[in-house]
C-alpha cells in the first residue's frame, strides 16, 4: 500500500518543470508513504512517476519504487499482490528477480503476457507502469486501491488521490453531473468525480496512454450466471473453503496484521478465521459512542473477539473528537462519499495505526451477501403485489413471500420514514423505478439544493443503465439486481473512505470478502439461497453459524456505523454547524442556499444522510475551493526534501 503519481506528455515533448511538478503531486500523498519516495524521469522529459513508500513485503531496499526492470520497463505501484510467490514461480524462467516484492512480480508479468498479466493477478492494486513505448496503466477489479487522471495542455497526470493533480490543473471547480449523482445517492456512478476534468479509472479497468491517444478498457466483470444444479449445502461447503483461503492469502505480509472489528457479521467473520491462523496479530479495533443509547455496538464486538481469542482495542468517539478532526476527515477523502462512517473510520485507523501497519476489514459482505435492509424492503412491496396477483407461488423468479418477511419485520423499525417516503410516491412499479426511489438521497433537499442548475433526469438515466444491464444480470430475482448495482456504484464508494481513512494514517487496509473467486462464485448462488425467507445475509450467516456467536448471526438491528449527528449538531456541535455555514463565501455557494440548509437542519430524521451530505460538502468547498491557490503555488514552491531519482533513455 503505497501512493503513485506521474505523467507522460501526448506528442512525447518535454514536460516542463517536470521534476517540480512531480515533486509537489508526490508531497501532497506523503501520508500514503512514510516509509520512503522515489522518482524516475526519463531522458527526454516526457514521461516520469513518483512514488511514496509504505513498506508492507520485502521491506529491504530492493523493494523501492519507482521500480525498473532489467528490459528498462519502469513501474510506481500501489497495493498488493497476494499470489505474488506462486507467480514468481511461473516467472522464472526468463525473469532473473532481483527482489522477494510483488512490485517486480507485476513487472515480470508485463513482459511475459503484456496487457492480459492482469488476469492472473490476485489482489488490490493500482499501477502505472512505462515500457518505453507506451504507459499502461491499471485498478483492481472492485475498486479497493484508486487511481484518478486528467489531461492538462496534453500531458496525461495521474496519481493515487485527488488532491496530488489540483496543482496542475488550470481551475477548482465542481463537476455539474457529478455533483447531481452525489446529491442523489452520496456517490458518483461513472468515472466522473466531484472537480471537473478530473476521472476515475473505474474498477476492473485499464488504460494505455500511446501515439497522442488515451485509452480505457474493462478487462473484468462479474456475471451472474446462476447454478441451478446445486443444494445450499454445497454452496456453504465451497464459500467456506474459499473464505478461508482468501483470508489466508490476505495475511501475506512481512510486519504484523491485525483487523476492525465492528460488531457486525462481516468483519467478525473475518476477524475469527484470521486469529486461527498463526501469521495473524491476534489484534482487533472497534470505535464506540457509548453516550447514545442504539449506537454503541461494543457488545457484539466483545463478543466475537472472546470466541476468536482477540484482544480488542477500543476508542470512544465523541463529539469533541468530531470537532477536531472532521476538516482533516474532508480532506483524506478529496470528495465526500457515502456518508457519515468515514468519520468514526477515521478514528478507528488512527488506532489501528498505534498497533499494526496492515488491518483487515469487512467490506464487500453486505453487496455481495444481500445485507442491507432496503433489499427487504423492496421484497416488502414486492410480496405484497405477488400476494395480491396471486403471483408467487408460480414466478419463474425468486419472490420472498408475506409470512416469511414477517419475522424480520423488527430490522425496519428505525427504517420507517424511508418506507412511508417509497409508498407516498406510489406502489407497484417498475422495478428500477423504486430502487431507484430507496436509495435517493435528495427527495427532503427540494429547498437546499438548486435543482434548476442540476439534470436530475439523466442521473436516473445513467442508474438505469446499470441497473438494468442484462449484461451482468439475467433477470432471475430482483435481489441480483439491486446488490448488482450496489457491488458497481456503493461499494467502490465505500472502498474509497476505506482506503483514505486508513492511508491517513499510514495504515494499510485489507478486504479479504473482495477476492475475485469468491465474487465470482457468490453471483453464481440463486437469490434464494443466498436471501431465504427475506433474511439479509442469510447464506453467509448459515453457512457460518459454527463460526460466530450467536449474538451476531441472531441479531436484526445490526445498522452499519451510525454516528449520532443529529444529537450532536442539536447539542454539543449546534455552534459549529452555524459557523460553519455562516461564511461569506458559503452564503454565496453554486447550487445551494445556505439559509435554507440551516432552516431545515434540525428537521430531519434520525439517520437521515442529509445533514452529512451537506455539511461535508460545504467543507469540502471550504477545504479545496476556497484554497485551491494553495494548491496551485506548490508547483512553483522549492523544496529542501531529497528526490530519489532516476534517469534512463527511454
Amino acid at each position: 500500500m503505497c501512493g503513485i503519481a506521474g505523467c507522460v506528455s501526448l506528442d512525447g515533448q518535454p514536460v516542463r518543470d517536470l521534476g517540480r511538478r512531480l515533486g509537489a503531486m508526490s508531497r501532497l500523498i506523503e501520508h500514503r508513504g512514510p516509509d520512503g519516495h522515489g522518482m524516475w524521469l526519463n531522458a527526454a522529459d516526457s514521461c516520469g512517476l513518483a512514488h511514496r513508500r509504505l513498506a508492507i513485503i520485502d521491506l529491504s531496499p530492493t523493494g523501492h519504487q519507482p521500480m525498473a526492470g532489467p528490459n528498462g520497463s519502469v513501474i510506481t505501484y500501489n497495493g498488493e499482490i497476494y499470489n505474488y510467490v506462486e507467480l514468481m514461480d511461473q516467472l522464472q524462467d526468463g525473469w532473473t528477480f532481483r527482489s522477494a516484492s510483488d512490485t517486480e512480480t507485476i513487472l515480470a508479468a508485463y513482459e511475459k503476457w503484456g496487457i492480459d498479466c492482469l488476469t492472473h493477478l490476485r489482489g488490490m492494486f493500482a499501477f502505472a507502469l512505462w515500457d518505453g513505448n507506451r504507459l499502461f496503466a491499471a485498478r483492481d477489479r472492485f475498486g479497493i486501491k484508486p487511481f484518478y487522471y486528467t489531461v492538462v495542455d496534453g500531458v496525461f497526470y495521474f496519481a493515487s488521490e485527488i488532491k496530488a493533480l489540483l496543482p496542475v490543473l488550470p481551475e477548482v471547480a465542481t463537476d455539474p453531473e457529478a455533483l447531481a449523482e452525489y446529491i442523489t445517492f452520496q456517490y458518483t456512478i461513472g468515472d466522473r468525480s466531484l472537480f471537473k476534468n478530473v476521472h476515475q479509472l473505474l474498477p476492473g479497468h485499464a488504460l494505455t496512454v500511446s501515439n497522442g491517444d488515451v485509452r480505457t478498457f474493462r478487462y473484468w466483470d462479474v456475471h451472474y450466471d446462476i447454478d441451478w444444479d446445486h443444494r445450499p449445502e454445497w454452496f456453504g461447503g465451497q464459500m467456506h473453503g474459499l473464505l478461508e483461503d482468501s483470508v489466508r492469502a490476505h495475511l501475506r505480509s512481512d510486519v504484523p496484521v491485525g483487523a476492525y472489528v465492528s460488531g457486525g457479521v462481516d468483519s467478525s467473520l473475518i476477524g475469527i478465521l484470521a486469529a486461527r491462523e498463526p501469521s495473524s496479530a491476534c489484534i482487533g479495533f472497534h470505535g464506540k459512542f457509548t453516550g447514545f443509547p442504539g449506537y454503541d455496538e461494543s457488545a457484539f464486538a466483545h463478543a466475537a473477539c472472546d470466541m476468536g481469542g482477540i484482544a480488542l482495542h477500543e476508542i470512544e468517539i465523541t463529539a469533541e473528537d468530531f470537532r477536531d478532526n472532521i476538516a482533516n476527515v474532508i480532506y483524506h477523502l478529496d470528495q465526500p462519499v457515502a456518508g457519515p462512517g468515514s468519520f468514526p473510520q477515521y478514528m478507528v485507523s488512527k488506532l489501528a495505526a498505534e498497533h499494526v501497519k496492515v488491518v483487515l476489514g469487512g467490506q464487500g459482505g453486505d453487496e455481495i451477501f444481500g445485507g442491507y435492509a432496503r433489499y427487504l424492503i423492496a421484497y416488502l412491496e414486492q410480496s405484497l403485489k405477488a400476494a395480491i396477483d396471486g403471483t408467487y407461488t408460480n414466478s419463474k423468479h425468486f419472490v420472498v413471500t408475506p409470512e416469511s418477511i414477517i419475522p424480520h419485520l423488527t430490522v425496519l423499525q428505525e427504517y420507517k420514514p424511508l418506507i412511508k417516503q417509497l409508498f407516498s410516491k406510489g406502489l407497484f412499479g417498475p422495478l428500477d423505478e423504486r430502487y431507484f426511489r430507496l436509495i435517493d438521497r435528495s427527495t427532503d433537499m427540494t429547498d437546499e439544493v438548486d435543482w434548476s442548475a442540476l439534470d436530475r433526469e439523466s442521473v436516473f438515466e445513467r442508474f438505469q443503465g446499470i441497473f438494468n444491464s442484462e449484461r451482468n444480470v439475467r433477470k432471475e430475482a430482483y435481489l441480483d439486481s439491486m446488490t448488482h448495482f450496489d457491488f458497481k456504484c456503493l461499494l467502490p464508494a465505500l472502498l474509497h473512505v476505506e482506503d483514505r481513512m486508513s492511508m491517513a494514517h499510514g495504515l494499510e487496509s485489507r478486504v479479504p470478502l473482495l477476492d475475485h473467486a469468491i465474487v465470482e462464485f457468490a453471483a453464481s448462488i440463486p437469490a434464494d439461497v443466498k436471501f431465504a425467507g427475506g433474511q439479509m445475509k442469510h447464506f453467509l450467516k448459515t453457512t457460518f453459524a459454527s463460526d460466530l456467536p450467536g449474538e451476531l448471526t441472531g441479531r436484526r438491528d445490526k445498522m452499519g456505523f451510525p454516528v449520532p449527528l443529529k444529537e450532536w449538531f442539536s447539542g454539543e456541535l449546534k455552534d459549529l454547524v452555524h459557523d460553519i455555514f455562516h461564511t461569506q463565501r458559503s452564503r454565496h455557494r453554486d447550487f445551494f442556499n445556505s439559509d435554507a440548509i440551516l432552516a431545515n437542519f434540525e428537521k430531519t430524521e434520525r439517520f437521515s444522510r442529509k445533514v452529512w451530505g451537506l455539511l461535508s460538502l460545504e467543507l469540502w468547498h471550504q477545504r479545496f475551493h476556497d484554497r485551491a491557490h494553495e494548491f496551485k503555488r506548490m508547483c512553483d514552491e522549492h523544496t529542501e526534501e531529497p528526490a530519489v531519482v532516476y534517469t534512463t533513455s527511454q
